[in-house]
């Protein structure tokens, strides 16, 4: 089989809810307004992120209990094993914080994943980021660069996948070779013209890499 990779955005593509909007109902609801700000193109995505996860004031236990209920699709710890089963490398690419991914895919059993994005760990109650300027991928908006990432991997594998739900994901949908595409990512890659599978679900992912002859029918 060719060598071939699946990446996957981690808010509201494998989780089920942005950790943002958790941090913003429960502890932070001044951030509905920076919410329309942040949408309207008024502050930048890295920015935005930081006011939230340092709005938190809460101990890390707390916190650790939060990230751990953060809802994923069920069907992603059994998609990411049959990928890896059958000769493909799953990367989690994500404009939010290793913090928490981390925390979830180690919840759920999930080995042997590349995490890429921004860094960021606990202090004085709430969540900081760790973003270097230096950073190959860094991107003064994003934080990482995803288009970068994918236009990288690219070169080192033959097939690239890619899955995601939000404005940032529509930047490396352009140079994946397919992109799987879920929510307001439809609209916005019609909109650009850019090639794109229409899901709702990892289910409906495997059935087309099935299709596709990357994952063999059970």
């Amino acid at each position: 089989m060719k060598e071939w990779a699946f990446v996957s955005d981690f808010d509201g593509t494998i989780s089920k809810k942005d950790f943002y909007w958790i941090v913003i109902e429960k502890y932070f609801p001044e951030g509905h307004e920076m919410v329309k700000k942040w949408k309207a193109g008024e502050i930048k995505d890295i920015d935005f992120l930081s006011k939230v996860f340092t709005s938190i004031h809460q101990e890390e236990e707390q916190i650790l209990q939060d990230v751990l209920d953060i809802p994923i699709d069920e069907h992603i710890p059994r998609f990411i094993r049959r990928v890896q089963e059958n000769g493909g490398k799953f990367y989690v690419l994500s404009a939010g914080t290793d913090y928490y991914i981390n925390y979830i895919l180690e919840k759920y059993g999930i080995k042997n994943v590349t995490v890429l994005s921004n860094k960021g760990y606990y202090k004085d109650k709430n969540v900081h980021l760790d973003i270097n300027p230096e950073n190959r991928y860094h991107s003064d908006r994003y934080g990482i660069d995803k288009s970068k990432v994918v236009q990288d991997l690219k070169k080192e594998f033959d097939t690239v996948h890619f899955a995601g739900d939000s404005e940032p994901d529509s930047h490396p949908a352009v140079y994946a070779d397919v992109t799987f595409a879920k929510d307001k990512l439809q609209d916005i890659l019609t909109e650009k013209n850019v090639p794109f599978v229409p899901v709702t679900d990892f289910t409906e992912v495997e059935k087309e890499l099935v299709n596709k002859g990357f994952l063999p029918y059970e």
